[in-house]
């Protein structure tokens, strides 16, 4: 069951919004998701009174949600249109989905952690968001049967580019990926051609590690 969206809830909203509109990087189209998204939906009940601080925190199975400065800097780097074929590898919590759907993209999101798969998938469901569509599957080989898609988004840091998920970006698509072993770097990649990509650095990141296979628990 949902949990409830008080005023109060709305009211910590508003000044995590302020927060970040106070680093002068994101639209108002973004800021105006983060309004509307309840956050502690999708963190423990325990983690409600923390849910509107610009924190990681943790969603059990080693995973985390992501900080909202984090999930607003990709949104914006990312630029979705309403009805373009988003791809996200690392569903987590849900949030980051929501999200981008949200600003009206359809969004396929392939989770790892089975446990995870579920609760995001329900969740999302009960919130009605009827542009998402959860896949329980190994983020490395990514969606082949429903490429091209205009976006993808990947909340897990890799050691390198996973080779086959820029060639399921449309031309003129946009992949953000961070990548690295110590330290790892946000990259945003722009296919500009049948077999050309151009890679942009858009700095130091911090994720979770993206892992090959599926994990039942």
């Amino acid at each position: 069951m949902l949990q409830t969206d008080t005023y109060r809830h709305k009211g910590m909203r508003r000044l995590l919004v302020e927060e970040l509109r106070s680093r002068g990087l994101f639209s108002e189209e973004v800021l105006d998701t983060f309004q509307r998204v309840p956050r502690h939906f999708f963190l423990d009940k325990a983690f409600e009174e923390w849910a509107y601080q610009d924190k990681p925190f943790p969603i059990g199975h080693e995973q985390t949600i992501s900080q909202p400065y984090t999930v607003a800097l990709m949104t914006q780097h990312l630029a979705v249109k309403k009805r373009e074929k988003v791809l996200e590898i690392g569903t987590g919590s849900g949030f980051q989905a929501a999200i981008l759907a949200s600003l009206g993209g359809r969004i396929y999101t392939i989770e790892r952690v089975r446990a995870l798969y579920l609760s995001s998938k329900s969740l999302l469901r009960e919130m009605k968001f009827s542009n998402i569509q959860s896949f329980y599957k190994d983020g490395y080989l990514g969606l082949p049967e429903f490429a091209p898609f205009d976006k993808i988004i990947v909340t897990a840091g890799a050691p390198e580019v996973p080779p086959l998920l820029p060639k399921q970006l449309s031309i003129g698509g946009i992949m953000l990926v961070p990548t690295g072993v110590e330290v790892q770097r946000l990259l945003k990649i722009v296919r500009t051609g049948e077999n050309s990509w151009e890679t942009e650095d858009l700095g130091e990141a911090k994720f979770v590690p993206f892992l090959a296979g599926t994990r039942p628990g």
